[in-house]
């Protein structure tokens, strides 16, 4: 549970209990955060930090093994992957606490190794919304198909075809709206 105190819901959201609202934090700071806190030689280049409002997530770059003739990459890599993951819990899991504390998100971990790419430690975040009959069928439909386990995962599903089907039309929308925050740090209000 996390730290509670006056939040966005007024009174709580009916149980009584009031939320602290993360802070305000661009992925540039968290980045620089993050190189103040992870040892030089953690990750083989500064690792991507991103941010929601629920979680961080720390991306580190590991180097390949370096490998025989005939060796397989896939295999090395994913065995490095699981080494760093054993080597550094202790570590990751301290600058995750104080993170945490600090910023009022989840920290999640992942490593890149090679072609290899795996998320430990991510969240997986509840998200409330209100379907129609209509669209409450096209998630069961691909339960029913076995292509997802629950209305959960369907909606994952789908999120995840918009953002690799759409990923261009979606960076706009991230353009656009950076451009806008920009725009109004510049206006009136932000001059007083």
């Amino acid at each position: 549970m996390g730290p509670q105190g006056r939040g966005r819901g007024g009174r709580g959201g009916g149980r009584g209990r009031r939320t602290v609202e993360p802070p305000a934090v661009t992925a540039e700071q968290l980045q620089a955060w993050f190189a103040g806190n992870l040892s030089d030689d953690m990750f083989s280049e500064p690792p991507v930090v991103r941010v929601d409002r629920d979680e961080i997530l720390v991306t580190g770059a590991l180097p390949l093994p370096k490998l025989g003739k005939g060796d397989d990459a896939a295999i090395a890599a994913h065995a490095r992957i699981e080494a760093f993951r054993e080597d550094t819990r202790e570590g990751r899991i301290a600058i995750a606490e104080r993170a945490e504390q600090k910023f009022v998100r989840k920290v999640s971990w992942a490593v890149t190794c090679g072609d290899e790419h795996v998320a430990f430690t991510t969240a997986s975040v509840p998200v409330m919304t209100r379907l129609n009959i209509d669209e409450r069928a096209t998630l069961d439909t691909l339960i029913d198909a076995g292509v997802a386990r629950s209305r959960s995962e369907a909606l994952a599903w789908c999120v995840q075809l918009v953002a690799d089907n759409e990923s261009e039309w979606i960076d706009k929308l991230r353009g656009a709206m950076e451009e806008l925050t920009e725009l109004r740090e510049q206006g009136p209000e932000s001059q007083k």
